[in-house]
């Protein structure tokens, strides 16, 4: 289950979107073209991942903020863009732009140190935007928990479109990411408790800005929906795809 779309159109151009996303490229871009090949490879992630030990053995922190522009491969990098693009442009939109970037760095930086506090004497390297992305998530959720969320669910041998609200999409990503925490602890693969504490971040620092719109107000009056109506889209349904003889 992914999501592809929201129906929450934003008024401006989210130009920091944008630039966080050309950067994200560009730098994945130099990975594949400079520092593929091993030893360049290990290199690169040796000084610029993020290693939850060197900060705590040896208060090097520089990982905290580099990590966030580095990606594993097409597919990490491609399902972060995805997330950031369906919700950044209604944060950044709420917030303007100088304050989003703020938000979105500081949504990195406390989520990576809370992949630290987890695994504080790990060596296991940690790259990523989905630290920041999950703050962005969290954002969103406090901000348009009805705003409406095109997901693609895989039923094994097809997949279909559903139209969902925010929260539940959200909260069970939120629920998959804890329960993933809980289970691998001390294991390589993904920082689920980058994303938890990424999305908690997101939430309380938006706090004070759902708080200056009304706070509980602000949902009577929009009903927790975009505030500049809904985008209305052709329905999407993907073609059954039948087994081969």
């Amino acid at each position: 289950m992914f999501p592809i779309r929201d129906h929450n159109p934003s008024a401006g151009t989210p130009f920091v979107v944008y630039a966080i996303l050309a950067a994200n490229l560009l730098v994945f871009a130099y990975q594949w073209i400079f520092a593929s090949a091993e030893p360049a490879a290990s290199q690169f992630y040796y000084d610029w991942a993020l290693f939850p030990a060197a900060v705590t053995d040896y208060g090097e922190y520089r990982g905290l903020l580099t990590s966030m522009f580095l990606h594993a491969g097409l597919l990490h990098l491609g399902g972060n863009m995805l997330f950031l693009w369906i919700f950044g442009d209604n944060l950044e939109d709420q917030m303007g732009h100088l304050p989003f970037l703020a938000f979105y760095l500081a949504c990195g930086l406390l989520a990576g140190l809370a992949q630290v506090a987890t695994e504080p004497h790990s060596m296991i390297p940690t790259v990523g935007a989905s630290g920041a992305i999950a703050g962005v998530m969290g954002g969103y959720l406090l901000m348009f928990p009805r705003a409406r969320v095109d997901i693609v669910v895989i039923f094994i041998i097809f997949f279909k479109v559903f139209t969902i609200p925010s929260v539940i999409m959200l909260g069970v990503w939120l629920a998959f990411q804890i329960l993933g925490g809980v289970g691998s602890v001390g294991e390589a693969g993904v920082a689920y408790w980058a994303h938890v504490g990424g999305f908690a971040a997101g939430l309380a620092l938006t706090l004070p800005l759902w708080l200056r719109r009304g706070g509980r107000e602000f949902w009577r009056e929009t009903e927790g929906l975009p505030p500049h109506g809904e985008a209305v889209y052709a329905p999407s349904i993907f073609p059954r795809i039948g087994r081969r003889k």
